[in-house]
């Protein structure tokens, strides 16, 4: 039954309380079947039918049996001021419940979290009221970066002090979660380079070298190395940072919007690895609007050949240590 639907139900509500309705997307159907009634006519505007008061009972009689409460709504809505809409009444919902927002609550909170507090559900989008509703209270992604130290580098907070190589001699890695980060988390140590490593396999295998913290990055989840990186240069100004990953569209994309958080960023891309080219490389279709204008002429040249590398082939290649140097010693 079409009167389930609770746009329905407000498109008709709209219709008995303004007069007229305008054809939306979300009460489409709706809009149609009151369309179609011989109690509405059309007012002459595009998308837009109105009541024929002749017939007006009606649909307060229609109103009446598929939502009972339809004034107390109303009343609601015209006290907050709010349209009888999709939209008004999702405002009104968000009103209520930062009405019941408890007190007390933590400086800092998940973003699902607060989603959860103001809106509909967890996946709701934080918009610019519903952050309003929040007041101070700040909302956190908390993702965490995986990091393979250095030695002796070490990570500083108000609670304490760990050796980051240490841990990561224990379990091989160190995970740093946003919280820490954008709790002035210092590091002190000496750090060559940062080199940021777009697959997994590669990050984990990859031979490190010496006095390099090397940190995955997968993808486009590029919010917490920026925090990262901006607490190393804090702490040890001047570190130099790398991006190793796959050279494919995706790649480049990737590569493009690091940039934009650290514009210094060095593309890591050793001449052996387009020797190998014609034996390793892959078929792809590059997209024709992808900007390549920053790429070196080694990168064009395989994007218009319809081919792509991926990082894995040369992970553990003896060569790939010697060319991390040579690119450290590349200026921007």
């Amino acid at each position: 039954m079409i009167w389930e639907d609770k746009n329905a139900r407000l498109a008709l509500l709209e219709l008995i309380s303004q007069g007229s309705l305008k054809r939306r997307h979300t009460q489409r159907r709706a809009y149609h079947v009151l369309a179609d009634l011989p109690w509405t006519q059309p007012t002459g505007r595009r998308d837009e039918i109105g009541i024929a008061e002749e017939r007006r009972d009606n649909l307060v009689e229609l109103i009446d049996r598929v939502w009972p409460e339809w004034q107390s709504a109303l009343e609601d809505l015209s006290a907050a001021g709010l349209p009888p809409t999709p939209e008004g009444h999702a405002r009104l919902r968000d009103i209520k419940r930062a009405a019941d927002i408890p007190e007390d609550l933590p400086d800092r909170i998940n973003r699902r979290t607060a989603a959860a507090l103001v809106a509909a559900h967890s996946k709701a989008t934080l918009t610019c009221a519903r952050k309003q509703a929040l007041g101070e209270i700040a909302q956190t992604q908390d993702g965490s970066i995986r990091l393979r130290p250095p030695l002796r580098l070490t990570a500083r907070t108000t609670r304490g002090t760990l050796d980051l190589a240490q841990i990561a001699t224990v379990l091989g890695e160190v995970s740093i979660p946003e919280r820490a980060l954008l709790d002035d988390l210092t590091f002190q140590g000496s750090v060559r380079a940062v080199l940021l490593i777009e697959n997994l396999g590669s990050w984990r295998d990859l031979p490190p070298p010496p006095n390099w913290l090397l940190a995955y990055v997968p993808g486009w989840d590029t919010a917490t190395v920026a925090r990262l990186l901006d607490r190393l240069d804090h702490s040890i100004e001047g570190i130099p940072v790398i991006h190793f990953g796959d050279i494919d569209p995706n790649g480049v994309r990737i590569m493009l919007h690091l940039r934009k958080r650290i514009p210094n960023l060095k593309w890591f891309l050793p001449e052996f690895w387009f020797d190998l080219a014609p034996t390793t490389a892959q078929t792809t279709t590059w997209p024709q609007d992808l900007d390549l204008t920053f790429a070196p002429a080694c990168v064009r040249r395989l994007a218009s050949q319809g081919q792509w590398l991926e990082q894995e082939r040369i992970t553990l290649d003896p060569r790939t240590l010697a060319a991390l140097e040579e690119a450290l010693a590349i200026e921007s």
